[in-house]
């Protein structure tokens, strides 16, 4: 017997050949949901925005933290001149404790995710798929340093600067252009995978003491109380006749980065992944348990990030009292700020996605929208590496890139793909040049467009790490590099819109190589993943195994 829902709630029975009671019929009206009125609809997009708002909750918090910490920043900035160094420790204690949840993840993320992924290929596809990253790498930092030296030498945002009223920050540290490539190779080749999860390369000249005589020995016709001389590297100090010559040498140390060589790790799980897929039935172990860790991490992953928006509101907050002087902004360096926020906005919101969408033929903008989590959380961090699992969460559950691809394509990128330090860079070395009256011709131009690409690539994935790469193409054409404390000043607040263009960059680069890779691949093992729903940040619930 057919049955409906009558308007108390009551079950009524449809009046048949068996039950013919016009008594007990009850008549029914369907009324269409958007014929409800003002009131109808008005409920209506009520639950909309509603269940947007839950679907959206991290995105709107971690937006709202920015907002939060500029604030926040601004109010405590004016209660007082100056803050020490304790104080400002304090207040960004709380962000301390994101970013070392974040940089937690990084290493097993890493070995996992890419073991796991480049294990289930074969070499020729893992090889298409590296040429096709590689290839998206180099097209798109040379287009950041083109659009950067464009826009210096028509905006010219140190024409009218005055060097002996602008103020210095800090002292430049000296390094040596060659010796900063050879780490690089160096670190792609790691002695020590232990040590390679928590420092990388870096050369360092150490001043060694080699001899040490009598002046009265060692010149004889010494008129002078105090002289210094060098020859080849080697500098003789002289204090006076009668006391001792001291010669020093320079020797080459591992300094070290305090940082993991995620160019190492990269290289190591590629390598390792590529062997354990050859070995067929007797890696099977291992890939488990590359599988299960990969789960793991992002599970704990996803409980740390609903902390994110207090870190970063307390980070930037932070990092607004530590500012000394926001006079800057608006003064000398106010014109190079804007100059490189136009060339950041230029290359992220049209020179991005217009290849994205000639390569892929889809809307970019929703593409984006689907990493706006990982935007969010870059400009809170400012570090590209400390945002990659947010970056692999995302670019998976949103976009619905192959876990592969991204797993290869994001490591990658975070460590060599630097499309914003590379503009930064090209624009900051034209507005010295400027400041300093010299006039750049075409071949210091191309010189300095070939050194930031190439510097770009040496710039670890860390805050501010371009304004260390940044000394080597001030050196490349000549000018001085103790210039570039001058722009020290902004350089924080600038390096959050840097790491925002590189994720983008990152992020629309694995989008694309997925589109042409994914078919070449073989579909993934889905026994070695859990059939349990998982709750993504979004609110949503999707399965990790089809039914």
């Amino acid at each position: 017997m057919d049955r409906k829902r009558s308007h108390d709630g009551r079950d009524a029975q449809t009046p048949n050949e068996n039950n013919v009671n016009p008594v007990n019929t009850h008549v029914f009206i369907t009324v269409p949901e958007e014929d409800l009125g003002f009131r109808g609809n008005l409920k209506r997009y009520g639950r909309k925005c509603i269940d947007g708002s839950k679907q959206n909750a991290l995105l709107i918090g971690l937006l709202l933290s920015v907002v939060l910490g500029i604030l926040m920043g601004l109010g405590i900035r004016s209660t007082k001149d100056t803050f020490s160094k304790r104080e400002i420790m304090y207040l960004g204690f709380p962000g301390e404790l994101l970013m070392r949840m974040l940089q937690m993840l990084i290493l097993p993320i890493i070995l996992s995710s890419l073991i796991s992924g480049i294990a289930g290929l074969d070499a020729k596809t893992c090889g298409r798929m590296g040429l096709r990253t590689i290839g998206y790498f180099g097209v798109t930092t040379f287009l950041a340093v083109f659009l950067g030296i464009l826009l210096a030498v028509t905006i010219q945002p140190g024409g009218n600067a005055d060097r002996s009223q602008m103020r210095r920050y800090g002292k430049a540290e000296p390094l040596n252009s060659a010796d900063t490539f050879l780490d690089l190779i160096r670190n792609v080749f790691p002695d020590n995978l232990i040590v390679t999860c928590f420092n990388a390369f870096r050369t360092k000249e150490v001043r060694v003491l080699i001899e040490l005589m009598p002046a009265s020995t060692a010149t004889p016709n010494l008129t002078t109380t105090t002289s210094a001389y060098s020859s080849d590297g080697v500098t003789t100090e002289i204090l006076n006749e009668t006391e001792e010559v001291k010669t020093y040498d320079f020797q080459i140390q591992n300094d070290g980065t305090g940082k993991p060589n995620v160019l190492g790790i990269v290289t190591f799980a590629i390598l390792f992944g590529v062997m354990l897929g050859r070995m067929g039935e007797r890696g099977k172990p291992i890939l488990d348990f590359c599988d299960c860790l990969v789960e793991v991490t992002m599970k704990l992953f996803t409980i740390f990030l609903w902390y994110s928006p207090i870190g970063i509101a307390f980070l930037i907050a932070a990092k607004i009292v530590e500012m000394e002087d926001f006079s800057v902004l608006l003064g000398k360096v106010g014109m190079y700020f804007i100059t490189v926020l136009i060339g950041l906005f230029i290359h992220g919101s049209i020179v991005l996605p217009l290849i994205y969408f000639v390569l892929v033929r889809k809307n970019p903008y929703t593409f984006i929208y689907g990493i706006s989590q990982a935007l969010a959380t870059a400009f809170g961090t400012s570090s590209s590496s400390a945002t990659m699992p947010v970056t692999l969460k995302c670019l998976e559950h949103n976009n619905h890139v192959d876990a592969r691809v991204a797993s290869f394509v994001i490591p990658v990128g975070a460590t060599i793909n630097m499309d914003g330090t590379a503009l930064y860079e090209a624009v900051a070395a034209l507005f010295i040049a400027q400041v300093n009256n010299q006039n750049m011709n075409f071949g210091q131009i191309i010189t300095i467009s070939i050194t930031a690409t190439a510097a770009s690539v040496g710039a670890a994935g860390v805050p501010q790490a371009g304004l260390v790469t940044m000394v080597i193409v001030l050196a490349a054409v000549g000018l001085p590099i103790d210039d570039v404390t001058l722009i020290l000043v902004v350089d924080w607040f600038l390096d959050r819109f840097r790491t925002m263009t590189n994720v983008m960059g990152d992020s629309l680069g694995a989008g694309i190589v997925n589109h042409y890779s994914v078919d070449e691949m073989p579909p993934l093992d889905h026994e070695m993943h859990d059939t349990e729903p998982e709750k993504v940040p979004n609110g949503q619930q999707q399965e990790t195994t089809p039914v």
